[in-house]
């Protein structure tokens, strides 16, 4: 069926809603947008589902969502009543329609005979995540769409173990998804008593998980009164639970008042992504007026946390994803360290685009890494796996992509968690007589400089998913001795079978999930990583380039963009 009949059928059909009906008949004439709405459906991946608000099969809207949600429905009925008994436990955050796609989720799976935990407010990720926990529920759903600008909205499935789903059950979730032709078709019970809202001690009690996870009271008794530190929600979920576990630290924290409206529109800010410091830019004005010391930034579903501190000139930076973990990782450890409290097996997990600086603190500490693929949900794998075997601890896992966890009360990433351990950090070393800023500066000392960069390619369009898989296939029939001005030591190919081909002709196996990326091992241990997005229409670049000092970084970073630019180039056009 041609997009053109899509549109027809949809515009035509006495169940589509006024408001459908009306937004539809606005692009009566505009071809193009009804070839995007209309030309292809909404993909469910592991990562769930991600898109532009509107309707169309191609969109976020209450069909596509409860066409999903009736998927996951049949899925959990072939599991037994048991399964169905146990329920989903349902969150959101404050995008536009969250809670309408939420409400809309909770009656299909009731009609379905899925007993619903619905939350009667928005809560983030990592409070859904715990909520599958606590709850014993069979899955979960998040209604978001992280970080992307405020057109998006999502939709995310989580698995018993509080992870994403896994790609295993995802296949079979989608599988019944494809079986209905008929989005309109799906309907879901309003009222019924198999949804039931989540307990409100609930809240309290992931708080009180959260504050066994300091490291440093001492410290944070005799400095967290008197820190500084200002804090954005960014019009998201996070603003409730971060300023509850601040306060029961006991340490200081100024809002940004203008930032805790639930505003869909995300009006204050370009795009509601704490990785970019013009979001912070409210929270760092705030700061220089209070002379704050550190400046805090959750996304709308809290899974993220930015951070800006004061270099030694007094001048607020905006911290990257990598800058933040590597600090984390570095606070972390030592404090276990210098407590004793180093537990047996103690392991790291990271993305394996995320920053190479990880290995050398880990291997310095005695500690264990482990690399997965971008995605957190295969940190969550690894937490459950050791779970199950008893062969390491999980100690602290993290992503370029300023996401952070230490605790297994959750399996996603968690900026509650991650604001508590940065304010604890910065009381920490306000205790010792030095700035966050500073800590930076003697890890690189020590390990030696490590620049991390992440450049994106905005593609558009219907084509766009399979365009950007082009350019990452094109590159895997490369032949890359070099990107300028480094050798490449070796390609990896995480496509299925995984491998890495080395400079010598050796292929040796990689023991980790299949995903399509090309990662050309530099020497000198830099790095260069090309991937599609699985949530956004962008090829995503990451750059890991060690040096001396960061003037010679940046130097070198130049010349490799225009190397790897050149790379790209030629695969676009295969």
């Amino acid at each position: 069926m041609d997009y053109r009949t899509n549109y027809r059928k949809w515009l035509n059909d006495p169940r589509l809603s006024a408001e459908g009906r009306k937004e539809l008949e606005g692009i009566a004439g505009d071809e193009k947008a009804q070839e995007y709405r209309f030309g292809g459906e909404l993909e469910f991946g592991t990562a769930g589902m991600r898109g532009i608000i509107g309707f169309g099969t191609n969109m976020m809207n209450v069909y596509t969502v409860m066409r999903a949600t009736q998927g996951l429905a049949a899925f959990i009925s072939e599991q037994g009543e048991g399964a169905k008994a146990r329920g989903v436990v349902i969150s959101y955050d404050t995008r536009r329609k969250s809670d309408e796609f939420a409400k809309a989720a909770a009656g299909v799976l009731a009609k379905n005979g899925v007993k619903v935990w619905l939350f009667g407010d928005v809560h983030p990720v990592p409070m859904l995540s715990y909520a599958v926990r606590y709850l014993h529920a069979f899955a979960g759903i998040m209604i978001t769409a992280s970080h992307n600008p405020k057109e998006y909205n999502g939709y995310k499935v989580y698995g018993e173990d509080g992870a994403q789903m896994s790609p295993e059950d995802t296949e079979k979730v989608v599988a019944h998804i494809r079986k209905i032709d008929d989005y309109l078709s799906v309907s879901g019970e309003e009222g019924s008593a198999l949804i039931q809202a989540v307990p409100d001690k609930l809240d309290e009690d992931y708080i009180e998980e959260l504050s066994r996870l300091r490291l440093s009271p001492e410290a944070v008794k005799k400095c967290g009164a008197n820190l500084k530190l200002v804090y954005t929600p960014v019009h998201g979920s996070g603003y409730v639970p971060v300023m509850a576990i601040l306060k029961k630290l006991g340490i200081g924290v100024t809002v940004v008042e203008e930032q805790t409206t639930k505003d869909p529109d995300f009006s204050t800010v370009k795009v509601p992504n704490p990785e970019f410091k013009e979001t912070l830019s409210m929270g760092i004005a705030l700061a220089d007026k209070i002379h704050a010391d550190v400046v805090f930034g959750t996304d709308p579903d809290s899974d993220r946390l930015g951070v800006a501190v004061k270099n030694d000139g007094g001048e607020f930076v905006a911290l990257s994803g990598n800058q933040v973990g590597i600090l984390l990782l570095d606070y972390i450890l030592t404090r276990l360290e210098e407590e004793n409290a180093m537990p047996v097996g103690a392991a790291v997990v990271k993305s394996f685009v995320t920053t190479g600086m990880a290995k050398a603190i880990c291997d310095d500490f005695g500690v264990e890494l482990f690399e997965t693929p971008v995605g957190f949900k295969f940190i969550g794998e690894k937490i459950k796996e050791w779970e199950k075997d008893g062969s390491h601890t999980f100690v602290f896992g993290f992503e370029e992509s300023c996401g952070y966890l230490r605790g297994i009360h959750a399996r996603d990433k968690d900026a509650v968690v991650a604001s508590m351990l940065c304010a604890e950090m910065v009381c920490y070393y306000t205790y010792l007589g030095k700035t966050v800023y500073r800590r930076l500066c003697e890890i690189y000392e020590k390990y030696g400089y490590v620049l991390d960069k992440n450049i994106s390619v905005q593609y558009s369009g219907l084509n766009a998913m399979k365009e950007m898989n082009a350019v990452v296939d094109a590159l895997k029939g490369m032949k890359v001795t070099s990107l300028s001005p480094f050798a490449v030591e070796a390609v990896r190919d995480y496509s299925v079978p995984s491998r890495i081909v080395c400079a010598t002709g050796e292929v040796q196996p990689i023991d980790i999930p299949a995903c399509n990326c090309v990662y050309y091992e530099l020497e000198g241990g830099s790095f260069v990583c090309v991937r599609p997005s699985g949530t956004e229409p962008k090829l995503k670049i990451y750059y890991s380039l060690r040096a001396p000092d960061e003037a010679t970084a940046e130097e070198k970073l130049g010349e490799l963009k225009k190397s790897v630019d050149g790379m790209l180039g030629k695969a676009g056009k295969n």
